[in-house]
């Protein structure tokens, strides 16, 4: 055992957040923690990392092990570089490779720039490149893959998968969950409901429990009317017995059960699209000299549900903006037709007047809106299929958690009824109940539909086809997100697939001579790999000739999955020369 909760309360303002909980984290458990945006996923991680106290309860944890925590948001104190700040949060000496190499896969590749001028997303990566370089035997990661791209997700789940310590993670990545949890704990109302397996043996063990409380509640609504009809009857509470019968009765009736989550059901809330859409005719843009995207085109079907995937940086936000007429492109034109009415969904929430609360701002967009079926949804309603309860409508939005913002954000956006949905990065702190309730709703959609993201899961419910950004190139493929990795995967390992397999030696507890002569070899050599793969980059960056384009991208894939291959077996052999 690690570390350990017992009989753990803690209490925001009055509301319950945890309600006297026990849990043990042992070594090499892989826990996923799920649960509602606002049921305290983030506030259970604080209690374990020991950054809050609980009111009451025991927390223990024994001295030999260490720690390593990675919040959801930190800010660092300014006045020092980016490679100082993450000295000076590390409590041991660790080689400059070490910092320089998880930096430069988590896209921070500019270790002198000073701290305070970067993005809250480019802090939450060294946060995480800080929880990653620490030695620790267990390693608490609030949302580590929020403000990530495609590759350093991967990256990240095959680095987490290779780690042999202890993990707790938050994450709505469900690819990520069932790839790399062993053990999934779902914080709700105050409560800790522990599974066994990953994110797939979740889903199906949740599903038994809420049968069995159904079960459980027929039985309780079947006692309540019985002992009513007593009461009603005229007994009196005079004897000890008859006492003891009524105080049953009142525990049992004040007894909270578990809200039904409706289904979502809308049929539509979309507006009437005419057949002519958003017709791109040939856009380029550019800035600071950079190139983002050039010539591209596309004609927008009524029905289109397109996924724009590329690395952080690369100009997807700026391909939306272009689209809605946001920015100018330098060439080429973008036309909308003229029933076109598009619901935006940005990456960063509208300011919200934190003294409103949450039922008011919605009504602000319409009291209703009416689906193609004719039925009216209330503002209520669609609060309430978007899991805002009653008691939760009426609460003022600064008591919100972010994924609760963010959840009142999407509502608001639905509820003028938009025929054309454009979505950056809309699963960003949305818990996981939330985003299957959006892909459901998505699905549904009488319109098309433009989506910026790096859920994997998310783009394989929803997207048809892909734009694909490579270099200042924007592919347009036609499958899935999945199928396009796979696809990529092979395409750049298949040279590989015709060597013959080196024999692999019965693996030790300790390093043998060749492995350390090996280990000192990948020192040296990595940072020449990483090299070769920073100028490829900054060759694609400068040419605009398409055939070049293939050409460096076909360098840069190798180079990057050379690199891949040189980390793996360096973290590797380090961890088992560290034990």
């Amino acid at each position: 055992m690690i570390l350990s909760l017992e009989d753990v309360s803690y209490r925001y303002a009055v509301t319950p957040i945890l309600d006297h909980v026990s849990f043990i984290i042992n070594e090499s458990q892989k826990w996923g923690v799920v649960g509602l945006n606002g049921a305290g996923k983030s506030t259970f991680m604080k209690i374990l990392a020991g950054v809050e106290q609980p009111d009451t309860g025991k927390v223990t944890f024994l001295g030999k092990y260490r720690i390593s925590y990675c919040p959801q948001n930190m800010d660092f104190p300014s006045g020092k570089t980016v490679y100082e700040t993450v000295q000076d949060c590390l409590t041991e000496k660790t080689e400059e490779y070490e910092i320089k190499s998880i930096l430069n896969k988590l896209g921070i590749t500019d270790l002198n720039q000073p701290i305070e001028i970067l993005s809250g997303g480019q802090k939450k990566r060294v946060s995480l490149a800080i929880a990653l370089i620490r030695k620790a035997d267990l390693y608490l990661l609030d949302e580590p893959t929020n403000h990530l791209d495609q590759d350093m997700i991967v990256w990240l789940e095959k680095y987490l998968a290779r780690v042999s310590k202890a993990v707790v993670l938050v994450t709505h990545d469900r690819y990520f969950l069932t790839r790399i949890t062993n053990h999934i704990v779902e914080v709700d109302h105050g409560k800790l409901y522990q599974y066994e397996g990953n994110y797939a043996d979740y889903l199906q063990q949740r599903a038994q429990r809420y049968e069995m409380e159904k079960l459980q509640e027929h039985k309780r609504q079947r006692f309540l009317k019985t002992e009513i009809e007593w009461i009603r009857a005229g007994a009196q509470a005079r004897s000890t017995k008859q006492k003891s019968r009524i105080e049953r009765f009142n525990k049992i009736a004040a007894m909270e059960t578990r809200q039904e989550q409706e289904k979502l059901s809308l049929s539509s809330t979309a507006s009437r699209l005419g057949n002519r859409t958003i017709d791109i005719q040939s856009i380029s843009k550019s800035y600071d000299g950079r190139t983002l995207f050039t010539d591209f085109s596309y004609n927008l079907l009524r029905m289109d549900r397109v996924g724009i995937i590329g690395p952080n940086g690369c100009g997807k936000t700026t391909l939306l903006k272009t689209i809605l007429g946001q920015v100018q492109p330098d060439q080429g034109s973008v036309e909308i037709g003229e029933t076109v009415k598009i619901g935006y969904f940005a990456q960063m929430n509208e300011v919200f007047e934190d003294d409103m609360r949450v039922i008011d701002y919605l009504k602000q967009f319409g009291d209703f809106v009416e689906t193609a079926d004719g039925e009216r949804i209330t503002a209520s309603q669609m609060l309430e299929r978007f899991l805002f309860f009653k008691e939760d409508q009426y609460k003022p939005i600064k008591k919100c958690s972010g994924g609760e913002k963010r959840r009142l954000y999407l509502c608001s956006i639905l509820l003028q009824a938009p025929n054309i949905l454009v979505l950056d990065e809309p699963t960003n702190d949305l818990d996981t109940d939330t985003i299957t309730i959006l892909e459901d709703y998505l699905d549904n959609f009488k319109g098309a539909v433009i989506a910026v993201s790096h859920d994997r899961y998310f783009l394989d419910k929803i997207a048809d086809r892909l734009f694909v950004f490579d270099g200042s190139h924007i592919s347009i493929v036609q499958q899935s997100y999945s199928d396009y990795l796979e696809n990529r995967v092979t395409k750049t390992t298949q040279p590989e697939q015709a060597k013959p397999k080196k024999q692999t030696a019965v693996k030790t507890n300790r390093l043998t001579y060749t492995e350390k002569k090996e280990l000192e070899k990948l020192e040296t050599q990595l940072p020449a790999l990483e090299e070769n793969v920073s100028s490829l980059e900054q060759q694609l960056n400068l040419v605009t000739d398409y055939s070049e384009i293939q050409k460096i991208s076909s360098h840069l894939e190798q180079a990057r999955q050379n690199l891949e291959e040189a980390e793996l077996r360096w973290m590797e052999l380090s961890e088992k020369s560290e034990a």
